[in-house]
């Protein structure tokens, strides 16, 4: 969204001999907003480019900062003390919440789909063996570790504890809680 506002010439005036500082105005009212816009967009649309290395961004982040001094304080800028520092603070923390996203983007990875079984692994088990796998699956990993040991490596109740460092009756009672569940999915007695 592009925000143009009519640009009369003239901006702040500082005072004479006074200390370099905070604006100073003159009894005449505070700068309108279009004046501001056209004395401060560019070096400000600059500053932004520092910020974020993006001329399309900065542009953006500057438009946006005009658009909201505008929502919040309309044409006339009596309510600040000093819009150039307003000015600059709000560009500085829309590059920053600008990089702050750009960071957060680019650090997500999208959760990894699982992988599509092998040709193989579909052609050759029977129903049966499917139907068993599957239900496998749905085991905890503890659960479905015990059983692979127990009854696909033939290991014996000890050589598991030691394999998983558990003790001999967690293999005991993990594998009879798998056992059950396991024929309950399987609908067998």
């Amino acid at each position: 969204m592009i925000f143009v506002l009519p640009m009369p010439t003239s901006l702040l005036r500082r005072g004479r001999g006074a200390a370099p500082g905070p604006v100073v105005t003159t009894t005449a009212a505070a700068p309108a907003l279009d004046e501001l816009y056209r004395e401060r967009r560019l070096p400000l649309v600059r500053l932004a480019v520092l910020m974020v290395d993006d001329l399309p961004t900065a542009e953006d982040l500057v438009q946006d900062v005009f658009t909201r001094l505008y929502r919040r304080h309309g044409n006339a800028l009596d309510a600040l003390a000093d819009p150039d520092a307003y000015l600059v603070s709000a560009v500085l923390n829309a590059a920053r919440s600008a990089l702050r996203r750009r960071r957060i983007a680019r650090a997500y990875r999208p959760p990894r789909a699982d992988p599509a079984p092998a040709a193989e692994d579909e052609a050759l088990p029977g129903t049966a063996d499917r139907e068993v796998i599957r239900a496998l699956g749905r085991l905890t990993s503890r659960q479905r570790q015990v059983i692979v040991l127990r009854y696909w490596s033939g290991l014996s109740e000890r050589e598991i504890a030691g394999t998983l460092r558990i003790t001999a009756g967690t293999v005991k009672s993990t594998a009879h809680r798998a056992l059950t569940l396991l024929r309950a999915q399987l609908g067998e007695k």
